[in-house]
This record gives structure tokens, sequence and C-alpha cells, in this order.
């Protein structure tokens, strides 16, 4: 089993920063890709970055030059942090972390954080 725990969301003016953080502990050799995905009122979950443990990232097109994952290993446990700047109003949903295990292609969601972009 793998544990997540999220943190990081709020409420943020247009324009500004976020910072979410995801610690994975627990079962975590088998975890290949850890990432967040969001859902906003009404619609269905999407991705919004994925990194790789080796490293190589990935991006929704709608983030892509504003948002910047980044992934720190150490102590059994892996953490994934997501920079968000120059925040839209169409950023605001619930940011779900999710640590997927490709051998298994089984998958671990957080409890999810909300995030609001508001003026």
């Amino acid at each position: 089993q793998v544990q997540i725990v999220e943190s990081g969301g709020g409420l943020v003016q247009p324009g500004g920063s976020l910072r979410l953080s995801c610690a994975a502990s627990g079962s975590i050799f088998s975890v290949t890709v850890m990432g967040w995905y969001r859902q906003a009122p009404g619609k269905q979950r999407e991705l919004v970055a994925t990194i790789r443990i080796g490293g190589t990232m990935n991006y929704a097109d709608s983030v892509k030059g504003r948002f910047t994952i980044t992934i720190s290993r150490e102590n059994a446990k892996n953490t994934v942090y997501l920079q968000m700047n120059s925040l839209k109003p169409e950023d605001t949903g619930i940011y779900y972390c999710n640590c997927h295990e490709s051998f298994w292609n089984r998958d671990y969601w957080g409890q999810g954080t909300q995030v609001t972009v508001s003026s």
C-alpha cells in the first residue's frame, strides 16, 4: 500500500502563485509515475502534470509555461511538488495527487486539496 498526504491548496487571486506538495510513503518501490490531476465543478478529472521517477515530465497544454512539477526522493519517501504560477480562474478545482504502479497498472489517489483562483 501507498500512503499519500497532500498539502498546499488555498485561495489566491488571478496572477498569483501556489505550491502543492504530495508526500508518498509505504510501498513506493513499485511507483513509477507521480502526478497531479484536477477536477473542476461539473467536469471530469483531468491530468495537470506528471513526472516519472526517472525525471521525465508531462504537462497539460493549458498549464505549460505556468506550472512546474518536481520530485524529491529521500528517506523512503517520494515528495512531488507542483509550483503553480500565473494562476487563472479556470485553474480552480480540487487537485488530486496520484501514484501509479506501471507493473501492476494500479493507481493510488490522495484525498484532494482545493485550489480556488478568484478576485
